[in-house]
């Protein structure tokens, strides 16, 4: 079975013409197959949209939330929810073709756990185009997967591969990574791209202020975040060697030639370094006692075992 898992908006206008055309497209792939609509709070019409069409298809699941979470918090609900084998995800907004799927999917079936679509030839703004070239750019630099499109809405997973996803504020454009980080294997097939039809962008020119702190937290995540003391340890230990050392000189300048040195500002330097190290270092220690229970706790995913 596949499931479809569809995060929505305030997406009135386009929900009827997308719902029409993916129940199309699904009819020819597997009769057997859901779709997941998960209404992210919206203030719309959607939800009595959505509504409607799980009245006339029980193949229609739909889950609304209370108020708007985001798009990460709906995409891990949305997979905890799906009972298929594979998994798919798109936006409701149009700009995704369902027609699409299908090319996805025979990817999938081979040796990769996640394929993303690329929107090769890509249907936004130019600012929006240039910022995603940007980001992109900059993810295959830190990060040395080699995909052209980390944020494409469109993508099928293995459902373990989804399921063990974990998303939470801006971390959904990092999908690629999560998995890769994981053990999955990742790769990326030009997918058709259209222009929006209906409403506006949900991301303005504020996207580039959320998306970079969110770039410099997966790096952090992605080199540290199973060995903070690797991070903590080196800047602790290097403040702390800087606070001595400026304290020992200041020593030597009082024994040597008995002047003041509490009234100068390397003085009140070389004490801040110094306490400020060490609390940087014990900072690392404690993470990493976290993170040790945890593991005792969460053992590593297996790709195979047996009973």
């Amino acid at each position: 079975m596949i499931s479809i898992v569809v995060p929505s908006y305030n997406e009135e206008a386009s929900l009827p013409i997308f719902h029409r055309e993916l129940t199309r497209v699904l009819s020819t792939i597997d009769k057997n197959y859901e779709i997941i609509y998960v209404d992210d709070g919206s203030i719309d019409n959607s939800l009595s949209i959505l509504k409607e069409f799980h009245k006339k298809n029980e193949k229609v699941r739909v889950f609304s939330f209370r108020k708007n979470q985001g798009k990460a918090e709906a995409l891990t609900f949305g997979f905890q929810k799906a009972e298929g084998e594979f998994i798919v995800t798109l936006d409701a907004d149009l700009q995704d073709k369902p027609d699409q799927i299908a090319l996805l999917q025979t990817k999938l079936e081979g040796e990769f756990d996640l394929v993303c679509g690329w929107r090769k030839d890509r249907k936004d703004s130019l600012g929006h185009i240039l910022f995603s070239k940007f980001f992109n750019s900059l993810a295959r630099t830190l990060w040395g997967i080699r995909l052209h499109d980390y944020n494409c809405g469109l993508k099928i997973y293995k459902a373990q591969c989804a399921k063990s996803l974990r998303l939470y504020g801006g971390l959904h454009r990092f999908i690629p990574l999560l998995a890769y980080e994981q053990g999955f294997r990742v790769t990326e097939v030009p997918v058709v791209h259209q222009k929006r039809q209906f409403g506006k962008s949900k991301y303005g020119i504020s996207k580039i202020w959320k998306d970079l702190p969110d770039m410099f937290t997966m790096f952090f995540l992605s080199k540290y975040g199973k060995r903070p003391m690797h991070f903590f340890g080196i800047v602790g230990g290097f403040l702390t060697l800087a606070g001595f050392l400026i304290i020992a000189y200041l020593y030597l300048i009082v024994h040597s030639f008995g002047q003041a040195i509490t009234s100068r500002p390397l003085f009140f330097f070389g004490v801040i370094s110094l306490l400020g190290g060490f609390q940087i270092f014990f900072t690392g220690f404690l993470a990493d006692l976290i993170i040790n229970r945890s593991y005792q706790q969460n053992p590593p995913g297996l790709r195979f075992s047996t009973k």
